[in-house]
């Protein structure tokens, strides 16, 4: 009961542009139809109005413990050619040499790292990595991945991100010579 698109719509716009961030509706409407198509659009969860605090709570902490991630079932590390994104450590080494990265930055690329040569748009690395209530620029991006450039460029040489112009970005490990 959003103004002019559906909660139902905006999730299937999320899960349609590959932005996988938890999502657990919060509704008046309660009825069993209502909550399965929610849950068959991508919720993670489904909540009718009323709830209590303490329920949301724990709903919340049990949808983050499915999530893969360092606490999840998912890999412990990522890598990409000589390039490792370690997860639980959040640090990230080239050629086993630590590369120094902030916060930001070691999120774009452990969701770039996730599938390497995938080119992902702008508004997508915006709604994984800042979230999707983000209200800054596209241009956050484009700064973000020149910074991470320049970090693992000092390595080697190599580019490892290819830009495709109008559309956004994919993570490009060396080829084997």
């Amino acid at each position: 009961m959003l103004p002019g698109m559906s909660g139902i719509e905006v999730l299937r716009v999320m899960r349609a542009e590959g932005i996988a961030t938890p999502v657990i509706i919060l509704s008046a409407k309660g009825d069993e139809l209502d909550r399965v198509v929610g849950l068959k659009v991508g919720a993670d969860d489904y909540v009718a109005k009323p709830f209590s605090r303490p329920e949301l709570l724990a709903r919340i902490e049990a949808v983050l413990r499915r999530r893969p991630g360092p606490a999840g079932s998912g890999p412990a590390a990522l890598e990409v050619g000589p390039l490792r994104v370690d997860l639980a450590r959040r640090s990230v080494t080239l050629d086993g040499a630590e590369v120094g990265v902030t916060l930001r930055e070691f999120d774009l690329l452990a969701h770039l790292a996730r599938e390497p040569e995938r080119i992902f748009s702008r508004d997508q690395l915006l709604g994984a990595v800042w979230g999707i209530d983000y209200a800054g620029e596209e241009r956050t991006v484009d700064v973000h991945v020149s910074w991470l450039r320049r970090k693992l460029r000092g390595r080697g040489g190599h580019d490892w991100f290819r830009t495709v112009r109008g559309v956004g970005y994919a993570l490009s490990p060396p080829t084997e010579r």
